[in-house]
Parts: C-alpha cells; sequence; structure tokens
C-alpha cells in the first residue's frame, strides 16, 4: 500500500473540522446562504420561493443547491455522502513521477550489416583460406606439361567458365558474341530488381527475376557442354560417345 502524502492528510483534516464547525446551522438554507459559491439571484429566488410555501413541509430551491454545491451535514457532525470515519476525500493512487516515454525498442526483422554479416564473412573467408593453404600443401595441382610454342593443340580450348563464349564465337560475329550477347544479358540481370519490385523471398512470388536467372544460366549452360564434350579437332561437332573425349578438367 502506498502512503497518502501529507499534504492530503492535511487537506482532509481541515474539511473534517470545517464540516464539524458547521455542524451546529440550523438549516441547509442558512448553510447556503453563507456559501459565497451560490449566486446573489439563486438565494433571492430561494427566498421568494419559501416565503410563498404555508407549511414548512416543500424543500425550497435553495435547499436543492445546497445539496448539490455541499453536502449537507447530517446527525453526527458527519456529512451526507461521506465514507467511513467520515472521510469526504478519497484517495485513488499515487503515481510515481517518472519517464512517459516509452523505451523498450520495436523488434525488427533487420539487423546491422556490421557486425552481423561481415564480421561471419570475414571468419568464412579465413576458414577458406587456411583450407586451400593446407590443401596446396598435401595435394599437388593437377598441371599439365609445359607448353609447346611450337605445337599448338588441337582442339585449343578455352578454360572450361570460358567455353561458352568460345562456343558463341562460332555461330556469330565476334562483335555480337563477345560484346553484343553477353551485354544484353548482364544489362538484363541489372535491371532485373528495379523491374521486379516484390519484397517477397519466396520463388513464387518472383517469377521475373526467377525466369530471367533461369534463362541465362541455361543458356550459359547449354553452350558450356557443348563446348567442352561435342567439340573435337578443329572444333568441329562430335559426339563424345563415338569420337571420343576431347576435354580436360
Amino acid at each position: 500500500m502506498t502512503e497518502i502524502p501529507e499534504h492530503l492528510l492535511k487537506r482532509a483534516q481541515a474539511a473534517r473540522d470545517k464540516a464539524a464547525a458547521s455542524s451546529g446551522a440550523a438549516t441547509p438554507a442558512a448553510a447556503a446562504a453563507s456559501d459565497p459559491r451560490i449566486p446573489a439571484h439563486l438565494l433571492e429566488r430561494s427566498k421568494s420561493a419559501r416565503s410563498k410555501t404555508d407549511d414548512g413541509g416543500a424543500v425550497a430551491v435553495a435547499d436543492k443547491v445546497a445539496a448539490l454545491v455541499a453536502p449537507a451535514p447530517a446527525s453526527g457532525g458527519v456529512p451526507v455522502g461521506a465514507g467511513p470515519g467520515g472521510h469526504t476525500q478519497r484517495l485513488l493512487t499515487v503515481v510515481k513521477s517518472g519517464s512517459i516515454q516509452d523505451v523498450k525498442a520495436t523488434p525488427v526483422d533487420k539487423v546491422h550489416t556490421w557486425p552481423h554479416l561481415l564480421a561471419v564473412e570475414f571468419v568464412a573467408a579465413l576458414a577458406c583460406t587456411a583450407f586451400l593453404f593446407f590443401f596446396s600443401i598435401f595435394v599437388n595441382a593437377p598441371l599439365l606439361q609445359l607448353a609447346n610454342p611450337n605445337q599448338t593443340p588441337n582442339p585449343s580450348k578455352a578454360p572450361w567458365y570460358f567455353l561458352g563464349l568460345q562456343e558463341l564465337l562460332t555461330m556469330f560475329h565476334p562483335m555480337v558474341a563477345g560484346v553484343t550477347i553477353p551485354g544484353i544479358a548482364l544489362f538484363a540481370l541489372i535491371l532485373a530488381p528495379y523491374i521486379d519490385k516484390n519484397p517477397s523471398n519466396k520463388p513464387e512470388d518472383r517469377k521475373f527475376a526467377t525466369s530471367i536467372m533461369t534463362v541465362h544460366l541455361m543458356f550459359w549452360a547449354v553452350l558450356v557442354m557443348i563446348g567442352s564434350f561435342f567439340r573435337g579437332p578443329g572444333f568441329n561437332f562430335v559426339f563424345p560417345w563415338r569420337d571420343g573425349l576431347f576435354f580436360e578438367l
């Protein structure tokens, strides 16, 4: 239970003393007449109403006003409507002073790039570097013999990740195969986030982005497979199950 402040206790005691002092009043109308809160025209109206009554059983207007403005004291010196012990004031609660601002952070599903993302990526990069370092100590790289400038291999193939571009060179002009088609593909991938602005991460909600990426990967994968397994001497088209495999990993 919160302790009642001292100023409220003094105010309640003063109210009880005032009620006890006014308990000897003759009538409620007299108490109302001495109350400065009642307007003068109401007091005059109450006097005229009392003068018109023959018997004293009618309730005067001033009595009603006095009952509304100030509670009339009952027998025993306790005001009408008072609580236990004659108290006319009640303390509902005492609110301690403090900040009214909400200091709790609103939960969100986002975190800062640093340190949540970059710290994990840095540790992953260190782990990959350490793995490659120890792997290169115990395992030799599959290197071929030294290149002979007097003997060009047939077929001469680029690394597997460039075989798609080399395959395009056999079909189109070098300007088209080396600049136009790769440039259009890269430009389409750059525009994909601006065309498909759906924030969802579900593939079924990102049909445009999923479709353009699938077409890009399938197109490039088919070209790489043709250049790797279906090109023989002179970079001519061959069947690997009949003429052999002219490709080394």
